[in-house]
């Protein structure tokens, strides 16, 4: 009886733990899913923010709260004043759409990699110079939009995105020998680049 009992009890916890995280939505259910603008609400029942929108929100930096959501699978903090993805945001493990567009952002944790359902990421018109290594981790990444930053380099682990199709590069100098270099780790992959620059390497 008891041996039946016990059986039953993780059967329960089993359940109860797979149904508390939510489904991913598929491209076109996230775009039409309910928007969640402000962090009051969202932190009132954090198990249930799926979209969490806060443009313009004068935000000084990554809000820690948002790291309690985990069922969290878009993220838009465009347009505030947020320098660095913080250690930890691999928490939010369903996280599929990041935006920091326009944030002055200028470090991103090696944790980003560890983002195993991101598909599309914005960090446009910010002041990275360098990307990660783990930034070639996102196996599932599909597009990255990266331009008008201050990039030197690219980590040679981006040739592990295989299922990458655009990435943009617009806005960056790089030279003739970096426009070969990016496009050989990726040769499947739509690559948008400005005209090169004379410049070294």
């Amino acid at each position: 009886m008891q041996t039946n009992f016990k059986y039953f009890l993780i059967a329960f916890l089993f359940f109860a733990f797979s149904q508390s995280e939510a489904q991913l939505l598929d491209s076109v259910a996230l775009a039409h899913a309910d928007e969640i603008t402000n962090m009051d609400s969202a932190l009132a029942n954090p198990d249930k923010v799926i979209k969490l929108v806060l443009r313009k929100k004068h935000l000084k930096k990554f809000p820690e709260e948002i790291l309690k959501f985990k069922n969290l699978q878009y993220l838009d903090l465009s347009k505030n004043s947020i320098k660095e993805i913080p250690d930890g945001i691999d928490a939010l493990s369903q996280l599929q759409f990041l935006s920091l567009s326009k944030t002055g952002l200028e470090h991103v944790s090696r944790d980003i990699g560890k983002l195993k359902n991101l598909r599309w990421i914005n960090l446009n018109q910010n002041e990275l110079v360098l990307l990660p290594p783990q930034f070639g981790d996102m196996e599932k990444l599909e597009i990255a939009d990266m331009w008008s930053n201050n990039l030197s380099e690219l980590p040679s682990t981006l040739q592990k995105l295989k299922n990458l199709k655009v990435l943009d590069l617009r806005n960056i100098l790089f030279s003739d020998e970096q426009h070969r270099y990016i496009q050989e780790l990726l040769p499947n992959t739509t690559v948008y680049l400005s005209p090169s620059c004379k410049c070294k390497w």
